[in-house]
């Protein structure tokens, strides 16, 4: 509506997104039947399928694709040390002031400046506690005793394990500057605030690459990595005008970053970080050395001259650091869509569609008989079959066939396959694209090959 304010907005659309979220399967409040667990989500059929392919694209993207860069999963439980060498023992810290009087809980650089200082909730008006400092990091212990000896913690970055792995990896598999290593895998924050949905939750997967260069180097590798990453949502069939580009000033800069970008993007509830890319300098292998005693230069063998000694190094490192399931949301909010189809005077007027590039759709192909009857259920699960081996597929033979369009619609099915009596005669089916809605006819025995032929050359049209 023309007068409502973009907050109103963008919190409807949020709230709609939410909705199907659950409604069609894609992520569920975690323990829900016991009234939820505050920051913690479970994905659902469709969710899942979702949240490993938007992985394996990236993983393609980063290892497939480069061939100077190799991954890696390390472990979620690491000696406690590397998180002292890290800085997040000492570092790793929000600033957490509460209500006295409603309770709530605030980050203090989240509060407008004028009830900070004023020491006034902005929600009820009450009185501000003062500002104090709060670890992030989810502390617990190992072994049967519980004691300072014992402490550990749930890692809250997946990049610290491909630190102390990088001179594994080197001697293994003779990686040479400049290369990288890349990781998909849970980490673990205490956040004071979890809200927006899945956006900042307590539990969450990171999709993180660490590029090793040689010291000098660094800035043109930064920058190449920059424009890497954003042609990879180009790549992904993002609405490119919902991205952008915020530069770290110096007092948003982390204690480790030479340099960093962040690449937003804009979600319901504003502009927010999707993915950051850092100059972490030579930092993080410089501090591992020092509290390890291990020795992480890395000996450029190919920079040796006869006669002189071989250059060794610490390297500096570029990191592109992405939530996978931040990266799920963006997708579902780029994706939704309520589309206008018809002028009835009714609801069947509205189509609600989630336009996911075929690439990462969780279901590729809905396979639909026109009726239940006289063979063509059995036909539609032949043609199935056929195509499952190579295809993420579904099966529904219930309500009418426009209603059946729309739930796929709703699902972000980019591909519905229709078998007629026509089906029967010619051996042909009904090929209809979810976001033209166009339908046409296709020989059976040559839907499979368009099918790879739609997908490769997609290109979103709304």
């Amino acid at each position: 509506m023309p007068d409502e304010s973009t907050e109103y907005q963008g919190k409807a659309i949020m709230e709609k997104i939410t909705s199907l979220a659950k409604r069609r399967g894609f992520v569920y409040q975690s323990s829900e039947i016991y009234g939820g667990q505050n920051g913690a989500w479970d994905y659902g059929p469709l969710g899942v399928e979702l949240k490993n392919r938007i992985a394996r694209t990236w993983w393609k993207e980063m290892t497939q694709l480069h061939d100077d860069i190799v991954g890696l999963d390390a472990s979620i439980l690491m000696h406690p040390r590397t998180w002292e060498a890290s800085g997040h023992v000492e570092n790793f810290t929000d600033p957490l002031v509460d209500c006295k009087n409603c309770k709530t809980r605030f980050r203090a650089d989240q509060i407008p400046p004028e009830n900070l200082d004023a020491r006034k909730c902005p929600e009820c008006g009450g009185e501000l506690t003062g500002t104090r400092k709060f670890n992030l990091m989810f502390k617990t212990h190992i072994g049967p005793a519980e004691d300072s000896a014992s402490v550990i913690y749930l890692r809250p970055e997946t990049a610290q394990g491909i630190y102390v792995n990088y001179k594994n990896i080197i001697q293994s598999n003779r990686m040479k500057i400049p290369f990288g290593i890349a990781q998909i895998g849970k980490a673990f924050r205490n956040e004071i605030v979890t809200k927006n949905f899945i956006f900042r939750t307590c539990e969450f997967e990171q999709m993180e690459m660490q590029y090793f260069v040689k010291p000098g180097t660094d800035v043109e590798w930064f920058n190449e990595w920059r424009k890497r990453r954003w042609a990879y949502y180009e790549k992904l069939g993002v609405k490119m005008d919902n991205l952008r580009w915020h530069q770290h000033g110096p007092d948003e800069l982390a204690h480790y970053a030479k340099d960093a970008y962040d690449i937003e993007y804009l979600f319901p509830m504003g502009w927010r970080e999707l993915e950051g890319v850092h100059n972490r300098s030579d930092y993080d292998l410089t501090r591992h050395t020092e509290y390890s005693g291990k020795d992480l230069q890395y000996i450029d063998q190919d920079s040796n001259s006869e006669g002189t000694s071989v250059p060794r190094y610490i390297p500096f490192i570029i990191e592109t650091s992405a939530g996978l399931t931040r990266t799920l949301l963006m997708i579902l909010c780029d994706a939704y869509d309520e589309e206008k189809v018809a002028d009835k005077g009714n609801d069947d007027d509205w189509r609600t569609v989630l336009r996911f590039h075929p690439g990462i759709a969780p279901i590729t192909v809905a396979v639909l008989p026109l009726m239940k009857k006289d063979g063509l259920a059995e036909l539609a699960q032949d043609i199935r079959t056929e195509l499952k081996e190579d295809f993420s597929t579904d099966y529904d033979q219930g309500g009418a066939i426009g209603r059946r369009y729309r739930r796929q619609d709703e699902a972000g099915t980019p591909f519905c396959v229709t078998i007629d009596y026509q089906s029967k005669d010619d051996n042909t089916v009904t090929l209809r694209f979810r976001d033209s809605m166009e339908q046409i006819r296709v020989p059976r025995s040559e839907l499979a090959q368009r099918l790879r032929q739609e997908i490769k050359n997609y290109k979103r049209i709304k």
